[in-house]
């Protein structure tokens, strides 16, 4: 349910992945504080969703880099601007108000900004669903695509399904000692190959070991119900044996793809599928929306990280002349400006002598 009461800002984020987390920056050096929001439940967008451990070799200063240590420092570096996020929220709707102003909306809250910065890469990373009949009935009560809330997980008997990193991380956080342990867990794959980190790998053995998780080969081919209640789930086994298992809940891992969605719907031109920007400010087609990242189109165009943080810098002084058109628009550094530093939180020489 949405927050009927909208958050009052200068900047809206729309996406935190490194680009969108670069875009934070370089809107708090001009002194513009932010709110994001992301569909996932995390910082890092592609970087961590799709390699979050495999080497990056193009950032300008890191030889060397995963996507997770990407993410890890683009968050540390823009720590002294206190950025608000609001993850697993995505925007379904935007629209212009009278005094300029945007409204934005996600299924659970509102947003009154100034400016809209649109980071949201290839789309946003949605859930692989499970088609089965009738399953999707049971979403957001007994099926779920991430991890269930304590409340929803304590006591009950869950199938965890999937065969990659997620599935084992989520299978072993739900096993976990405490007031919300799952009263049982079943792991289930396709294949008897499971592919996450040795570590992950490890400490599944070493539940499975001691029976505190349960491992099956196999996949779902249909559901049980009794009333309004998802019951158990019927499991095809590469010996063409046919299982029954009983579940109160079933936690889908099968990875993510990403959609364009309501971004189509919002009136900005765009051209195939991307949104077209003015290269010299990546604004969009509307005053006030910029667009930066694989989300965009313009001549030219590369999609690499590196060119995002480009767009991003020019769409933060953008936007600083956009909203406040009497600024004098001097460009001033990090290694010399005492302003830009404070709002780093640096020390200055004066300061500290």
């Amino acid at each position: 349910m949405t927050d009927p009461t909208p958050i009052p800002t200068d900047a809206l984020v729309i996406g935190a992945g490194p680009v969108g987390l670069f875009q934070v920056f370089q809107l708090g050096l001009q002194g513009i504080h932010a709110q994001v929001v992301d569909v996932l439940e995390q910082a890092g967008g592609q970087c961590i969703e799709l390699y979050p451990d495999k080497p990056l070799y193009d950032i300008p200063g890191l030889p060397y880099s995963t996507g997770r240590e990407l993410t890890q420092r683009l968050l540390q570096q823009v720590a002294p601007f206190k950025p608000t996020f609001h993850f697993n929220q995505q925007v379904s709707q935007l629209k212009r108000q009278a005094d300029g102003r945007w409204l934005v909306a996600t299924p659970e809250q509102q947003f009154l900004t100034r400016t809209v910065f649109i980071a949201a890469g290839v789309g946003a990373f949605v859930p692989k669903e499970l088609k089965i009949d009738g399953l999707a009935t049971f979403a957001g009560s007994q099926l779920f695509y991430r991890l269930p809330r304590p409340e929803q997980r304590k006591g009950r008997h869950v199938v965890v399904v999937g065969g990659e990193e997620n599935a084992v991380d989520n299978a072993i956080a739900l096993v976990a000692e405490g007031p919300h342990q799952a009263a049982s867990v079943t792991l289930m794959h396709r294949r008897d190959v499971l592919q996450a980190s040795p570590q992950a790998l490890e400490k599944l053995a070493e539940l499975r070991t001691n029976g505190r998780i349960q491992f099956i080969t196999g996949q779902i081919t249909s559901i049980a119900t009794q009333g309004d209640r998802l019951t158990s789930v019927a499991v095809n086994t590469p010996e063409d044996q046919t299982l029954n298992l009983p579940l109160d809940a079933l936690l889908v891992c099968q990875g993510i793809s990403p959609k364009l969605g309501p971004i189509s719907e919002w009136g900005l031109t765009m051209e195939r599928k991307q949104l077209s920007v003015d290269p010299a400010t990546f604004a969009t087609s509307e005053a006030g929306i910029y667009a930066v990242g694989d989300v965009n189109s313009y001549p030219g165009k590369k999609k690499l990280i590196v060119c995002g943080f480009h767009e991003a810098t020019l769409a933060a002084f953008a936007a600083a002349s956009y909203l406040n058109p009497q600024a004098s628009g001097v460009l001033q550094y990090t290694t010399s400006s005492a302003l830009l530093q404070q709002r780093l939180g640096v020390e200055t020489n004066a300061a500290s002598a």
